[in-house]
């Protein structure tokens, strides 16, 4: 559906430096996919997302959707957004504060060059209003709605022109927590009901993971590594993504060598060898980080049975109830390393701890 290829686009900062904001961006997203670039303020995602809409006019690269071709820096080719047919909405949403609801998603069909009939424009208007649970407030003035139905308005505009892309442009920053969290759902069950391919721009590592069918992590204007959110999260590729994605811990290395009985690497830590898992070949003597979230730091007051694999003894620095589960931090030598586990855990602070690390969850990374 959408081919992102080689994309790069630069701007003049303030001291007149060129900043290369978006370097060699290459992702394809399916018809129907929602799919999230995700990062820190600064590191190409909105100038990705602005290039895509026509926005921004890349230096280099080509953006193709379905069989259209809307930018080709080799062929000389720009659509101007007007003319790209894609739905855009922004942090801020842009509602017109003179317009009631219905004018407000109905205005964009009536400007357009093949303007709908009235009928058919008050139908259109009628069905994305009921879809985003505002057709009850279709007379309403739109700066008396709510942030949450702002956000929905907003949407609403952008679905009646039935674009062939969403692009979202952290659509949910504005909302506090709670909210936040409630719109996550209505905004997928959106995408699902209509099926449209959906671009989504945000900073918000729990947004990427709940929402999107495949995520784009990017730093310093690159995409570091693309996959499904389970797959970021579980089977990280640096220090930076597994740091990005989530709370984790790093233990930093040197590589021992392959474990012949078993599929893990040797890997000699401050706090012992520990046996850790790679989806890429390693080198002996290899400088590595090894990440281990907290949920996957099993801890017992007494010493396991299977004594097999990663099994260290520490001391209870602090354990924090948090009702659902316990944080911990447990001393390991110099080491201090963040655990979560069951309330019925009774370890305190001061109490010696038994920890084992699953090495299928002890991933390698790129220091």
């Amino acid at each position: 559906m959408l081919n992102v290829t080689a994309l790069c686009t630069e701007y003049r900062g303030q001291n007149g430096a060129v900043v290369k904001a978006a370097q060699d961006v290459t992702f394809h997203v399916a018809e129907g996919k929602f799919f999230t670039l995700l990062g820190p303020s600064g590191c190409g995602k909105t100038t990705t997302l602005r290039s895509i809409a026509g926005l921004e006019k890349p230096v280099a690269g080509e953006i193709v959707v379905g069989d259209r071709t809307v930018y080709s820096c080799t062929r000389g080719v720009f659509l101007p957004p007007n003319e790209r047919n894609f739905g855009m909405v922004f942090q801020s949403y842009a509602i017109w504060p003179h317009m009631n609801v219905f004018r407000n998603v109905s205005f964009p069909l009536e400007v357009r060059r093949n303007k709908p009939s009235q009928a058919e424009i008050r139908e259109r208007v009628m069905r994305v209003l009921a879809a985003v649970a505002l057709d009850h407030l279709a007379e309403r003035e739109a700066t008396k709605l709510s942030g949450g139905q702002q956000q929905r308005l907003a949407l609403a505009r952008a679905l009646v022109m039935e674009p062939k892309l969403l692009l979202l442009d952290e659509p949910l920053s504005n909302l506090d927590a709670k909210l936040r969290e409630k719109m996550r759902f209505e905004l997928k069950r959106m995408q699902d009901t209509f099926r449209l391919t959906t671009i989504y721009v945000t900073h918000d590592q729990s947004e990427a993971l709940a929402l999107s069918d495949e995520i784009a992590v990017m730093n310093e204007g690159r995409i570091v590594q693309m996959a499904t959110p389970r797959d970021i999260y579980e089977r990280p590729r640096t220090k930076f993504v597994a740091d990005f994605i989530g709370t984790t811990n790093f233990l930093d290395g040197a590589v021992l060598g392959r474990d012949p009985s078993a599929p893990y690497w040797d890997v000699r830590t401050s706090v012992g060898v520990l046996k850790v898992k790679s989806d890429h070949a390693l080198n002996v003597s290899d400088e590595i980080a090894v990440s281990v979230r907290p949920e996957d730091v099993h801890l017992s007051e007494t010493a396991p049975d299977d004594s097999r694999y990663n099994c260290l003894t520490g001391i209870v620095d602090q354990a924090v109830f948090l009702g659902e589960y316990l944080d911990l931090k447990v001393r390991l030598g110099e080491h201090e390393m963040l655990a979560r586990a069951h309330p019925g855990l009774r370890a305190h602070a001061g109490a010696r701890i038994h920890l084992r690390l699953d090495p299928d969850k002890c991933i390698a990374v790129a220091p």
